[in-house]
């Protein structure tokens, strides 16, 4: 996670999704391991759909293991990570503590 901080005292953070591109936290709407949720008929079909409109984007050669929802100005954009959802929302934040029970 980035942080940056503009002249006002106001502070902005930044989370790292994989090749070289960050995007900002209070954009992303949610993270999803790719492999997991592929095998819902209806997120495949969101996925295909939001592939034929643009709102896909593939940030790396690599094999995608994670995609991240984000909106920018009532715009909805994907990214497909080829970083875990899992390390992805650490990084952010969003798992601040994972307690496990028997």
């Amino acid at each position: 996670m980035y942080y940056i901080w503009n002249g006002n005292g106001e502070e902005y953070m930044f989370l790292h999704i994989g090749g070289d591109v960050v995007i900002p936290i209070r954009n992303i709407i949610a993270i999803f391991d790719l492999e997991k949720t592929t095998i819902s008929k209806d997120t495949k079909e969101f996925l295909k759909t939001a592939e034929e409109e643009g709102f896909i984007e593939s940030i790396s050669d690599d094999i995608p293991k994670s995609f991240v929802v984000t909106e920018t100005d009532k715009k909805s954009k994907i990214y497909l990570s080829p970083i875990s959802s899992t390390t992805l929302q650490k990084r952010s934040g969003f798992i601040k503590e994972m307690t496990f029970t028997k």
